[in-house]
């Protein structure tokens, strides 16, 4: 196994589109994806995000195997910050150290540009839980995800 991370290119769209299919079926919402590849295409070129995918570059073709797709957003009380969207590493790929370099790409990311972090974790997913709390991570008791779809 060699791992290498780099920056997403509009090639790499279609794996990292199947990756947060599979997310999906592990947050038990597979329904729930009605984006495309070519819509990932298109907002990528249009810089509305950023992904860092991670490679096995021992198989042939390179294959993707983990992303962190994440993008700017807001706070008015604290600037601009980096919102983690979706981070996932495939079944096979877990547990061999391939989260913790993609986590910590987000992290330096995030130390470059001197702002903070944010992302959601869904509440039964403990093996998340207990990754995020290796790093100190801040659990924001009392706020609630709210959606709205017109």
């Amino acid at each position: 196994m060699n791992i290498q991370l780099r920056k997403s290119t509009l090639a790499d769209m279609k794996a990292v589109h199947a990756l947060v299919k599979q997310l999906a079926e592990f947050e038990r919402a597979p329904e729930e994806v009605i984006t495309t590849s070519e819509l990932y295409e298109a907002d990528l070129s249009a810089n509305h995000f950023e992904a860092i995918v991670a490679e096995d570059i021992d198989l042939e073709e390179n294959k993707i195997i983990g992303m962190a797709l994440y993008y700017f957003a807001y706070s008015t009380w604290k600037g601009r910050y980096i919102w983690l969207e979706d981070f996932i590493v495939t079944e096979n790929y877990r547990g061999k150290g391939v989260g913790k370099m993609l986590f910590e790409e987000i992290i330096n990311i995030t130390k470059q540009y001197k702002t903070i972090l944010k992302w959601q974790v869904l509440d039964w997913n403990e093996p998340a839980i207990n990754f995020y709390k290796k790093y100190d991570a801040e659990f924001l008791d009392g706020w609630r995800t709210c959606k709205l779809t017109p």
